[in-house]
């Protein structure tokens, strides 16, 4: 059967005859015809569907906002489920008080944006080296740098422990690298006992500095899909001119990709700003250093305050103090966010992951 194809010159008469009704034949044909009654049931379901979806996914940071403002009486009130009786922001005043919050801020602040840099600058070496050059082993060696990706960290978590155990333990070790740092230990002392790397930093900038961070095979993956977008007329113009290739990445390759660089420095900011892998690994409880992720612990003045409490009650709160130690470590992030999120998804978008 052939379908009837309405003129332009019957829709407008259909129109104008319809607008000429009377006003209860078109109420009647507007509001009562099966196509309307279809349409209202395809928006309210969803429109349901939305509120759920969204209810589902936003209502445990909302639990977790409500209970960061309760008192140790609302723990105790078998009446109170999410809204407080008593609010309060002692857990947050605590928390920056007696946790060393802004010692932390400064310590994380510093280690994350010094790698998050590292990270960005190496990882684009890599991927221009991988999207530019054509060598023998270059799709092995980005088959090997996806491969990152898929082995769980917790795989490595010893091996990466012990291999910086005996960097530093030069006496009881062949590890090539320990001989430099023997050399460095004999000349500065700072590797005293063969222990330089214990509660230290510096295992975090080695791994940055070799492109081993933290999710550095997906930054490679990002910047090479990005420079393989990059037209070659621009390197080949540069070449011609006489500029080397190292000049030609940082004067001409670096400024065009700065939209993607930053969306990069923005997840290798993020990811360290809330590590606590690494830092476990290489830095133990008694260290000096304190970063973000330890500050969870409850606080001394509210831990006597529940200290005779049931045990219910004593846990209930803890689970309180983590979300609000939560909270207080996303919201610079989510500030970050906020200013930059239009950079952020323009770099995913040049990166060729999604579209």
């Amino acid at each position: 059967m052939e379908t009837v194809k309405v003129k332009k010159e019957s829709k407008n008469k259909i129109k104008v005859d319809f607008e000429r009704a009377p006003l209860s034949v078109r109420i009647r044909q507007k509001f009562f015809s099966l196509n309307f009654l279809k349409n209202v049931v395809f928006k309210i379901f969803r429109t349901v569907l939305l509120i759920g979806i969204a209810f589902v996914i936003l209502f445990p940071y909302i639990k977790i906002i409500l209970k960061s403002i309760m008192s140790v009486s609302d723990m105790k009130d078998a009446t109170v489920v999410l809204i407080t009786k008593a609010p309060t922001f002692d857990q947050y005043w605590y928390i920056l008080t007696q946790n060393g919050y802004l010692k932390a801020f400064i310590t994380t602040f510093i280690v994350s944006f010094s790698v998050a840099l590292i990270q960005t600058l190496v990882c684009a070496l890599v991927a221009y080296g991988l999207a530019k050059f054509k060598f023998k082993g270059n799709t092995i060696i980005f088959g090997l740098v996806i491969m990152t990706l898929m082995i769980p960290q917790e795989a490595l978590k010893n091996s990466m422990a012990s291999y910086f155990r005996q960097i530093t333990m030069v006496e009881t070790t062949l590890n090539p690298i320990s001989f430099l740092f023997k050399a460095l230990q004999d000349w500065t002392g700072i590797f005293e006992n063969g222990y330089g790397f214990s509660d230290s930093i510096i295992p975090l900038f080695i791994l940055s500095i070799f492109g081993l961070g933290f999710k550095n095979g997906l930054f490679i993956f990002m910047l090479r899909q990005f420079f393989k977008g990059v037209p070659d007329e621009l390197e080949e113009s540069a070449f011609v001119d006489g500029s080397s290739t190292v000049r030609t990445f940082f004067s001409i390759i670096l400024p065009i990709s700065i939209p993607m660089l930053i969306t990069v420095f923005i997840f290798a900011f993020s990811w360290q700003w809330t590590d606590d892998f690494y830092t476990t690994i290489f830095i133990g409880e008694g260290s000096n250093l304190s970063f973000m992720s330890s500050i969870n612990a409850i606080p001394e003045k509210i831990s006597k305050d529940i200290m005779y409490e049931a045990e219910a009650i004593r846990n209930a709160y803890r689970a309180a103090i983590a979300g609000t130690a939560g909270i207080l470590i996303a919201l610079p992030l989510i500030i970050m966010y906020m200013f930059l999120q239009r950079r952020i998804v323009e770099g995913v978008e040049r990166s060729g992951i999604v579209g």
